[in-house]
């Protein structure tokens, strides 16, 4: 695995010059402001003194002590270190909110208003600062209050009930897909509020749910029930609406055939030998297929177990027919067409030492991201930005650090 040249770029990146206060832990606001930092944003990670982000102790693994979960989502960012429930700190973190265009934060909704750093009382004192909150629920409605954990939005919004096998129990995704998607949508609503403030010259709120961002996932399976009004089902890895696309067991393993519209069916079944079923009027169009699906899956399952799943992929894909094996993590990440598109990086940490992370997924041409910098440890920057973005001098920090401010 090597970084790619993608991955270093001399060109501006998007958000060159914007400043991100990041209030966040663990992974939905990490992941939106390692989005914000990868496109060209200084991101300054705001963290306790003495504890840090709570993944910063998420393990094993560990790399030298260093959390790999911590590691997974925290590079292009400088790590300062503030007890803002401290007098001293409070001053130093409205100084830097005064500095910034956008905060992120995603503590329960009303713990920052307490502290008097809700959004109105930020908004009044810089009224051009973006501000992104994300929490489990939202801001408003009867749940705000409920804290939000990955695995209960997985169930509260219907995933689980949809993945897994049909006679099984519902099953959470192997990523935190709640916590992901979370961040996505509020790297994407603090990008569309940074574009309206070139208009209107103001900041706004910009209120992300982790429930929220689940039910827009769910997609065509929201659009079968409110068309039918039924419930749809876990299916396993079937598809509720196109067949054949789902997994089939080969001779040596399973892989995934995608046979996604009719020209595609008759290609398959001439690679498959199944030329008689072609235009066999209970197999001929993927409505067909979908209702006789228990008719026509065993014929499938005998015809493919009985050639090698890379014989399958090989002859299946020279015909144009989609189809892939099903890999493990590290098959994945070793494979030839990510290194070419730049999507394993190597880094060097202070302390881990050589690292890698995964890249940019979203390829700009002309003003592309960059990973340039590895995950900070603890306070890496605290020096160095309270110089350079507030003025205070080497005796004013050591003063701020020895009153337990920094």
């Amino acid at each position: 695995m090597s970084s790619s040249s993608t991955s270093q770029s001399p060109s501006p990146s998007p958000f060159d010059g914007l400043v991100v206060l990041d209030m966040t832990r663990v992974l939905s606001g990490p992941y939106c402001t390692m989005l914000l930092a990868d496109m060209g944003a200084r991101v300054i990670k705001i963290e306790h003194p003495k504890r840090g982000d709570d993944s910063r102790a998420w393990g094993p693994p560990f790399v030298n002590g260093e959390s790999a979960y911590f590691l997974s989502v925290n590079r292009n960012k400088e790590s300062v270190t503030i007890d803002f429930k401290n007098p001293d700190g409070r001053r130093v973190l409205n100084a830097l909110i005064e500095h910034s265009d956008v905060l992120v934060e995603n503590f329960r909704p009303g713990t920052l208003e307490r502290l008097g750093l809700g959004y109105a009382d930020v908004h009044a004192c810089n009224p051009r600062l973006v501000y992104v909150s994300i929490s489990g629920f939202g801001q408003t409605g009867p749940r705000r209050q409920e804290p939000g954990y990955d695995a209960v939005v997985q169930a509260e919004g219907g995933l689980m009930s949809i993945t897994g096998s049909a006679d099984g129990p519902g099953y959470r995704l192997g990523v935190a897909i709640a916590d992901i998607t979370a961040g996505m949508f509020a790297a994407y609503g603090a990008s569309a509020a940074l574009f309206a403030r070139q208009h209107s010259g103001q900041g706004q709120l910009v209120d992300v749910g982790m429930l929220d961002s689940v039910a827009a996932l769910l997609t065509y399976q929201a659009g079968i029930h409110f068309a039918t009004g039924g419930v749809p089902p876990r299916m396993g890895n079937r598809h509720s609406t196109v067949v054949p696309y789902e997994t089939f067991e080969a001779a040596d393993g399973e892989f995934v055939l995608a046979v996604g519209n009719d020209t595609l069916w008759k290609k398959f079944c001439g690679v498959a030998g199944l030329d008689e079923i072609a235009t066999d009027p209970r197999f001929a169009t993927n409505r067909a297929r979908v209702t006789a699906y228990e008719e026509l899956r065993p014929l499938l399952e005998h015809t493919l177990r009985t050639r090698p799943r890379q014989a399958w992929i090989d002859d299946l894909t020279a015909a144009g027919v989609p189809c892939g094996a099903v890999r493990n993590i590290e098959q994945v990440l070793a494979d030839p067409q990510l290194a070419a598109r730049g999507m394993v990086v190597e880094l060097d940490h202070a302390i881990a030492g050589a690292i890698h992370v995964t890249g940019i997924p979203t390829k700009l041409s002309a003003t592309p991201g960059a990973i340039k910098t590895p995950p900070p440890t603890l306070g890496e920057h605290t020096d160095k930005v309270l110089e350079e973005l507030l003025g205070l001098d080497q005796a004013e920090r050591t003063r701020l650090q020895q009153s337990g401010a920094i």
